[in-house]
């Protein structure tokens, strides 16, 4: 493809594809044209983001209207596998999925034959890539390290937000909280490590949220905090702390990476919008290196442009994304995120369950 102007189709635009609408409005060249979307409160919220975009009743309009070049895909969790095998069945578009790209290990099967059929780039959408206190770690970890032997990430956030038929409150609809939330963190973890897991234990649980929550006489069974260690082939291993009932915390996010050389940390504070006039301004994100032979740390801000950060929760990382993937949708270079990177994380995340529901650990 080499169109200069890139005409977008969205299936889905709840929290997240509304995200995706405000940073497709900041590109260059770039509109969404043609949107599906079965809820009358999320059209009408997204009309107000794009108003000129069509909104068609069914997916199948979306992937055959000769006004969309590039696809998002932005629905429930347990939907995205499907579609993309509808889109793919329709004629293969450059497509960007929300993760997790499916939500049973039993899909597993079918992601491969889409690894090996489909026609035109995928990108899984991996937003924690692409925040920038963590690029700039990412840049900087091995120098800092001398070499990673131990990485630790840390999310302390608040519960899940309302979703549109509270599909989020149910592991059969989003793979489980450790899928649902924390394929981010083991797909960025097999990024940092440049390795492959092994071996998956964990403990979870939930303790705090949504118990006395019911939805036509079901009470949500998504797990609200727990611990995950992965060990890797390359004999490093991780460590994922995740609590979702701690609001108050300063940075959302806590990346550790050690080595003989030192430490080096990121701290991304969580979404703007969570935070009041009374509680002062926005945290800023943070890098801090520590030389392990000095023990004099260095903390450096890292700012990113307010309008990124107005345009949704990532700390600007859907905007970047967006970037890239606009380049690759014209023709320029291939996918950073693959079908395969998608596919490992939600693997991870299944494993983590099982060992969490199982109390014992899962090889890969």
């Amino acid at each position: 493809m080499t169109t200069t102007h890139l005409k977008y189709g969205l299936i889905g635009c709840g929290m997240m594809g509304r995200e995706h609408l405000r940073n497709i409005a900041l590109l260059d060249d770039c509109e969404v044209t043609t949107i599906f979307e079965p809820d009358a409160a999320m059209r009408k919220a997204a009309s107000e983001i794009t108003p000129n975009a069509k909104f068609v009743d069914s997916i199948d309009a979306v992937i055959n209207s000769s006004a969309v070049d590039a696809l998002v895909i932005t629905s429930p969790n347990h939907l995205h596998l499907q579609q993309i095998e509808q889109i793919a069945a329709a004629g293969a578009k450059p497509l960007l999925v929300e993760k997790p790209l499916y939500t049973s290990p039993d899909d597993a099967k079918r992601v491969q034959h889409l690894q090996d059929t489909y026609a035109a780039p995928i990108w899984v959408a991996m937003e924690y890539r692409y925040m920038p206190a963590i690029t700039d770690f990412l840049q900087t970890v091995e120098t800092a390290t001398g070499g990673i032997k131990m990485l630790t990430i840390r999310e302390h956030r608040f519960p899940f937000l309302e979703k549109v038929g509270n599909w989020n409150r149910f592991n059969h609809n989003s793979g489980g909280t450790l899928v649902e939330k924390c394929c981010h963190f083991f797909d960025l973890m097999r990024l940092v490590m440049g390795s492959e897991v092994v071996r998956v234990m964990a403990s979870a649980g939930q303790s705090v949220n949504h118990l006395t929550e019911s939805y036509e006489g079901r009470v949500p069974d998504i797990w609200d905090n727990g611990y995950v260690i992965l060990d890797f082939e390359n004999g490093t291993r991780a460590m994922l702390e995740l609590c979702m009932f701690a609001e108050g915390s300063r940075y959302q996010e806590k990346i550790s990476a050690i080595g003989p050389a030192g430490m080096i940390e990121a701290n991304v504070p969580g979404p703007g919008r969570f935070w009041r006039d009374a509680a002062g301004p926005p945290p800023v994100a943070e890098l801090t290196i520590s030389p392990r032979a000095t023990q004099i740390p260095v903390t450096s801000p890292v700012t990113v442009d307010p309008l990124l950060l107005a345009a949704g929760d990532h700390n600007g990382a859907t905007f970047y994304q967006h970037q890239k993937f606009a380049a690759v949708a014209r023709g320029n270079g291939a996918p950073e995120v693959t079908l395969a990177d998608g596919a490992k994380a939600v693997a991870i995340g299944l494993a983590a369950q099982e060992s969490a529901a199982t109390g014992c650990a899962v090889a890969l």
